[in-house]
């Protein structure tokens, strides 16, 4: 489902000759440039500062920041690989960067949203346990980096298609009728697989098992994390820590409604095309594609802006780190830590839940929660 090449509709086309030539705009190519400039800045920037921090500073590395931190590595992986080679293939028409490339594009692009979502699952599955079974088995930081490991091994399992059926070739443009063929040398990556049978079980599967069934769990999961949280108040009368629980889920769940947002035009796009790409408009095709795809790109943005960025947080722990790096290494700070996965439980004694690994750093002179606050909010200056 991860078409990353605006020509993609002819690639199939047998009457290439007839396909009217639309090329780009200056001013759709400058507004491509400059679009996906952005967003590489934002998602490699803010997606390694988040990275940097949480692994950093050791009070931060519960199960839900590794999960963070591994999106945000997902993130950084799909800026650096494949949204350059996205706006060149575009701009050009034609792919000039290689057999290799032509295989690992798309082969990174469906792994890193295969550990995205992924990540996503696996964090709503560690909040439903910790706030609807807080008496119960609670995954540790060993289990994460185990999660992480084979998160990344299914991804790749997952995208080995694309190895494999993704092609360099010329024939598209062979068959032009014109007296001097100025396409002949041009080159175009594309898909090839043995029938359209296979390519539409595959891309269906990935749609099925890659988007819809996973956010469908996600939802699912904070669904009834709202509706236990909602009781509690009930019961403790707004409690600080009901608060501060329902304040970090709603984060969480901020992040997951944005990516299926952003993932959700791509998606209908390529399901299209799939299965009625006579549909698609000709000279259209690539503005539609272009915008979509900018879209999901987008999706790269949003860890650190809803994670770190709208977290005073997370900003003051950034300027701390950059203040350290200027004038040497500082005492460190002191936190005292409660859970949120506890909140409003009975029977659970404060020994026994500080073990767990839902819980929220705070500076020590004082017990707050930031509005923006995460599992484990981040160290304010003391």
């Amino acid at each position: 489902m991860f078409n990353d090449s605006p020509i993609l509709g002819a690639w199939e086309a047998p009457d290439w000759a007839d396909t009217p030539q639309c090329p780009p705009s200056v001013g759709g190519a400058t507004f491509l440039i400059v679009a996906y400039s952005v967003v590489i800045a934002i998602g490699l920037l803010g997606n390694a500062g988040l990275v940097f921090i949480i692994a950093r500073q050791q009070e931060l590395r519960n199960v839900t920041n590794i999960l963070i931190a591994n999106l945000s590595c997902s993130d950084i992986l799909m800026c650096v690989v494949c949204l350059p080679v996205t706006v060149i293939y575009t701009l050009m028409d034609r792919w000039v960067l290689g057999e290799a490339l032509c295989k690992v594009t798309p082969f990174v692009q469906c792994m890193s949203v295969t550990v995205s979502i992924f990540s996503l699952v696996l964090i709503a599955l560690e909040r439903h346990q910790l706030i609807l079974h807080p008496t119960g088995w609670s995954p540790a930081a060993g289990h994460s980096y185990l999660a992480v490991g084979l998160t990344w091994l299914v991804a790749c399992f997952i995208s080995l298609p694309f190895l494999s059926f993704n092609i360099l070739t010329n024939d598209p443009f062979q068959n032009i009728s014109l007296p001097a063929n100025p396409f002949r040398d041009h080159l175009i990556c594309m898909e090839l697989w043995p029938s359209d049978k296979h390519r539409l079980a595959y891309t269906t599967s990935l749609l099925i098992f890659q988007y819809c069934l996973p956010l469908m769990l996600v939802f699912l999961c904070y669904l009834r994390i709202f509706l236990r949280l909602r009781r509690r108040r009930d019961m403790l009368e707004r409690s600080r820590r009901t608060r501060g629980a329902q304040r970090i889920n709603v984060m969480l769940l901020a992040i997951v409604v944005a990516f299926a947002l952003c993932w959700l035009p791509l998606n209908v796009f390529n399901t299209l095309f799939d299965w009625h790409h006579q549909a698609l408009p000709d000279c259209q095709h690539d503005a539609v594609f272009s915008a979509c795809h900018l879209t999901a790109m987008a999706s790269t943005c949003i860890n650190p802006v809803v994670y770190g960025f709208l977290n005073s947080n997370f900003q003051r722990e950034l300027r701390t780190t950059l203040q350290r790096c200027q004038c040497g290494n500082r005492a460190g700070e002191s936190y005292e830590s409660f859970p949120l996965s506890t909140v409003g439980s009975e029977g659970v004694t404060k020994a026994t839940s500080l073990n767990r690994m839902g819980s929220v750093c705070i500076p020590s002179p004082r017990l707050e929660i930031s509005s923006a606050a995460l599992t484990k909010t981040l160290p304010a200056n003391s």
